[in-house]
């Protein structure tokens, strides 16, 4: 199994003068490109430089940047150098910052100009950085300039000898349940996720990408692998917007597109309030759109269908702790089966297991535990955790499921979402599915919260559609249809807060909601 730096060496050597990477920042109007030959370039000469500051193979290195040329180029950089990657959520705030660093012991961080801030305010309390390269133009007290640092570096220079089992990249959760855990994946770990992807989404040399998603997070970057599998472009989108995505759909002949929940529920409310107009964009090579991160309402993908009938479909299931998606998926040849997150993904199994990690049978509910090439190597310095979720090489997911006759696999919830209520085990997913198919809701999430009688009862937080309004609605009266027990006892309107991986944040929500009991309206 080519190990993706050799793929990269491949792709400079085969599509040298070809473009790579584009990046888009719709904000200032600026485009970038890069080819296969100097995305390779640049590479190795952050390879170099981090080995001119001491940097040798099992130390690490720490990325924090948004999505921009500059991001893939020092990831591979560190690769080469045979240093572990550790992208670091470009949300986290200095003391998380601080805590990621601390407990990966990097011993260089690259930064951008976002985040100097944030970097000045810890900066005296980072023991182990050694050294601080930033991307930026101007000047940064305390810091190197990467652009100054690569001039004087060199793209000859051979790097360690590096094997499947040798480790490759720390990455945090993204701690919507806790704080955030480090996962150690080995190089044969992504290696496995180049092969999954292109498996899955029969990517050719002529697709062409559009990453919207962060590249902190496995997914975009997991997605794009299959891209980099067969020296395929793909477009880095900095800033989200309806208009924006489509306009780089058009003007870089987009093919292949991820998406999240909210992202894909924003343009086709741009078209249906005539916002947008597909026709003003050139969209017929656009081949596949696919979703993953997240519980994907079977409504959304319908009225998706409907207003894009030539595009392909996959659901992709997939946590940082199996390398990203793909350990799950749906398949283009069962869009039939929306609802289901799908069967086993390439080289991958899965099963579901009761309390005791005994399989049980098709039909019930219990944890999703998969088996896989990209199961990671552990949580990083936490055998606790690690014994928790590894077992006899299974991965425990934390996410309750059931599996049909079929074979396809059903999320039900988040085993630490379940809502218990008079003794009755409530999954969340149930009711927001059943609430977002409503055409008065965006989004919807459903919480726990305390009463004094049943334990905790459901409430759900909506999002009205821009067209809604302010006024009563029927939502309670349409909630009568759900079996009495899982009927909200409260309709809270307001912002549904998700990470920037769609992933909902509940723990933010059971605490901005935490004192309005007294304010439920019973349900039924």
């Amino acid at each position: 199994m080519m190990l993706i730096t050799d793929i990269l060496a491949r792709n400079a050597g085969e599509y040298a003068d070809e473009v790579s990477l584009v990046e888009r920042d719709p904000a200032i109007g600026r485009r970038r490109e890069l080819t296969w030959k100097a995305f390779a370039g640049q590479a190795h000469r952050v390879a170099d430089a981090l080995g001119a500051r001491g940097v040798r193979k099992g130390d690490k290195a720490a990325i924090l940047l948004v999505n921009s040329l500059e991001w893939l180029p020092i990831y591979f950089g560190i690769l080469a150098a045979g240093a572990w990657a550790v992208p670091l959520n470009f949300r986290f705030s200095s003391s998380e910052i601080l805590r990621c660093l601390e407990v990966s012991e990097a011993k260089v961080l690259f930064y951008g100009p976002e985040f100097r801030d944030r970097i000045r305010e810890i900066r005296d309390h980072l023991s182990a950085v050694e050294a601080f390269l930033y991307v930026g133009d101007e000047e940064e007290p305390g810091a190197e300039r990467l652009n100054e640092v690569l001039v004087g570096a060199r793209e000859d220079v051979p790097g360690p000898r590096l094997t499947e089992a040798d480790e490759a990249a720390l990455y945090f959760t993204s701690g919507t349940t806790g704080q955030p855990k480090p996962i150690l994946l080995t190089h044969g770990n992504l290696a496995a996720a180049c092969l999954t992807e292109h498996r899955h989404h029969r990517q050719r040399h002529g697709d062409n990408f559009i990453c919207i998603p962060p590249l902190y997070h496995t997914g975009a970057k997991m997605h794009w692998f299959g891209n980099l599998l067969v020296g395929a472009r793909a477009v880095i989108l900095r800033g989200v917007s309806p208009r924006w995505i489509l306009e780089a759909v058009s003007e870089e002949q987009g093919t292949i597109v991820w998406l999240l929940v909210p992202w894909a529920q924003d343009i086709l409310t741009a078209i249906e309030t005539g916002d947008l107009d597909p026709a003003a964009f050139r969209l017929d090579q656009w081949r596949l759109m696919h979703i993953g991160a997240q519980p994907v309402p079977p409504s959304l993908v319908r009225r998706w269908l409907a207003r894009f009938p030539g595009h392909a479909y996959d659901t992709n299931y997939g946590l940082s702790e199996a390398t990203g998606p793909g350990c799950v998926h749906l398949g283009l040849e069962n869009v039939h089966r929306v609802g289901s997150i799908g069967r086993p993904g390439f080289g991958w199994e899965a099963r579901i297991v009761g309390d005791g990690g005994d399989p049980l049978a098709p039909g019930a509910v219990g944890e999703l535990a998969v088996r896989g090439p990209g199961v990671m190597k552990e949580y990083y310095r936490n055998p606790a955790a690690t014994a928790q979720a590894l077992r006899d090489g299974w991965l425990f997911t934390g996410d309750m499921a059931r599996i049909d006759e079929d074979g396809f696999v059903w999320l039900v919830d988040r085993k630490k979402d379940v809502i218990i209520t008079g003794g009755e085990n409530i999954f969340p997913v149930e009711i927001e599915d059943f609430l977002r198919a409503h055409p008065d809701v965006r989004d919807a999430a459903v919480i726990g919260l305390p009463d004094p009688r049943l334990g905790e009862v459901p409430v759900a937080v909506v999002e009205r559609q821009p067209w809604a309004g302010e006024g009563p609605d029927d939502l309670l009266s349409y909630c009568d249809a759900l079996p009495r027990y899982k009927r909200p006892r409260a309709i809270l309107y307001g912002e549904v807060p998700r990470n920037p991986t769609g992933k909902i944040e509940k723990p933010r929500l059971r605490e901005r909601y935490a004192g309005t009991r007294g304010a439920f309206t019973p349900a039924g």
